[in-house]
């Protein structure tokens, strides 16, 4: 499987440039007080691993690796596992530089606020892979996009509409036990997310014809 996480990286490599720009502009922009960079970063890792969708489809690498001994499982955990390393390789980066900018701005650094962001932030983009690569296995990275969009503009139309007939704070109160432990319930809910995701993932990818 090795092999397969190291084909994923080599990938990413086409997108280099890419990220160095966004970087840099985000550190700019982070220098100068007007966007926090810890909510942008992490989910530009999960875009530029989704890139490489798009590689595997264009060279046939799925039909290629469904040759090779459990090529498909292998694949596919490749896959997941290639996007978690990048996820908190882009993630240690931004704790530095959220470090390193803060100071610029104040001699107070709160330390546990940029901890408790990328514990949040690791949370949200886990969440947001977990259900995007069950689907973009079973349809396709072109389809899926179409496919997601529809989804995430659903869900704000939905949601819109729920919030004018759901208490908002009796729901928040039902969950008010987690506050002191929200942090080890987030952790075990995004490792019980990339599980089910990926056991997904696995049997749509078994099922597939290449």
């Amino acid at each position: 499987m090795l092999g397969f996480i190291k084909k994923d990286f080599a990938l990413m490599k086409n997108n280099f440039m890419l990220l160095v720009i966004l970087l840099v502009f985000y550190i700019a922009m982070g220098i100068s007080g007007e966007i926090d960079i810890s909510i942008i970063l992490p989910f530009i890792s999960v875009l530029v691993m989704i890139s490489t969708f798009s590689y595997d489809d264009f060279n046939h690498w799925n039909a290629y690796a469904s040759c090779l001994p459990d090529g498909r499982k292998n694949c596919v955990k490749a896959k997941y596992v290639a996007t978690i390393l990048l996820i908190f390789l882009v993630t240690t980066i931004t704790m530095v530089l959220s470090i390193l900018l803060s100071s610029l701005h104040t001699k107070n650094i709160d330390y546990t606020y940029i901890l408790y962001t990328m514990v949040g932030e690791i949370f949200g983009t886990i969440l947001v892979l977990s259900i995007m690569y069950p689907i973009i296995y079973k349809f396709g990275i072109e389809r899926a996009r179409i496919i997601i969009f529809i989804m995430v503009f659903g869900i704000g139309i939905l949601g819109g509409f729920l919030l004018n007939f759901i208490d908002v704070a009796n729901i928040l109160n039902l969950f008010s036990f987690l506050k002191n432990d929200w942090v080890i319930t987030l952790i075990l809910s995004s490792l019980l997310l990339l599980y089910i995701s990926c056991q997904i993932s696995l049997k749509i990818q078994q099922k597939k014809e290449f």
